[in-house]
């Protein structure tokens, strides 16, 4: 483990600024990724992620399990105390223990569905912590992977990444490009899967009458918007959760968990 006391060491630049986006977007671009806490910091090391670096606080290090596995891989930790690393980061990072890694390449459209049997399709989500709330849920339940829209956010983000407890890391992750949406989910019913809509409409088909297909893909929108009408003329069913009269909707990140944990009865 490295001690470090200077808030200009270049050795910190990778987390300098976590709480200002615009620069983080520059910074970071497709390339890199920062991960905070212990537990999503245990699934990046289990993923495919190249790890670059990991920064502590003193009082950290006792519990950080970590250390020989990244000193045989060469990966540097660093300690640094708080008011240093609050200096750096830009807020005071009370989990005290943070990483960067390397993004690994994306699976292609093709490759996610040729090897998955479930997964949850994505349009449009522009909220961090509503796309890590799916990741979690999504392998929780059994979920094979995850297809994005060119629209979403970035499931690399720290949010999203802090918000699925790490979990996004271990998913196979694609993004169809914008000139092939929606015309990448024709793809996935010709590849064998059956394409739920989900949608609060009230003509929708009921989740809990409708039999688990073999293969099936979750369609979900983002808040308020919903999937486009392009996307929805592509699903083979739309199929709502049925909740009381007087509540309008549920949250995605909810309505997502209740919709896998139903393909798994």
């Amino acid at each position: 483990m490295i001690g470090l006391t200077d808030p200009n060491d270049r050795r910190l630049d990778d987390y300098r600024s976590l709480n200002d986006q615009a620069f983080r977007r520059r910074y970071e671009g497709d390339e890199i990724f920062v991960v905070e806490g212990y537990v999503a910091i245990d699934r990046l090391i289990e993923s495919a992620h190249r790890v670059r670096s990991v920064l502590l606080a003193p009082s950290r290090v006792e519990r950080f399990a970590h250390g020989e596995l990244l000193a045989s891989r060469d990966v540097p930790v660093f300690v640094a105390d708080r008011e240093l690393m609050a200096q750096v980061v830009g807020f005071d990072l009370h989990r005290g223990v943070v990483a960067c890694a390397e993004r690994q390449s994306a699976a292609t459209v093709a490759d996610l569905v040729s090897t998955a049997r479930r997964l949850a399709v994505l349009e449009g989500l522009n909220d961090n912590e509503n796309l890590g709330a799916i990741a979690r849920a999504a392998k929780a339940f059994g979920i094979d992977g995850l297809l994005l829209d060119p629209t979403c956010t970035d499931p690399y983000s720290r949010r999203t990444v802090r918000v699925s407890m790490g979990e996004v890391l271990t998913l196979p992750i694609a993004r169809a490009t914008a000139g092939d949406w929606p015309a990448a989910l024709a793809g996935v019913g010709a590849a064998g899967f059956e394409r739920w809509a989900m949608t609060p409409a009230a003509d929708a088909e009921n989740l809990w009458d409708l039999e688990v297909p073999d293969r099936v893909a979750v369609l979900l929108g983002a808040e308020g918007p919903g999937l486009t009408r392009a996307a929805l003329a592509e699903a083979d069913r739309c199929v709502r959760i049925p909740i009381r009269a007087e509540v309008d909707s549920l949250n995605v990140g909810q309505a997502a968990a209740i919709t896998f944990s139903a393909l798994t009865r």
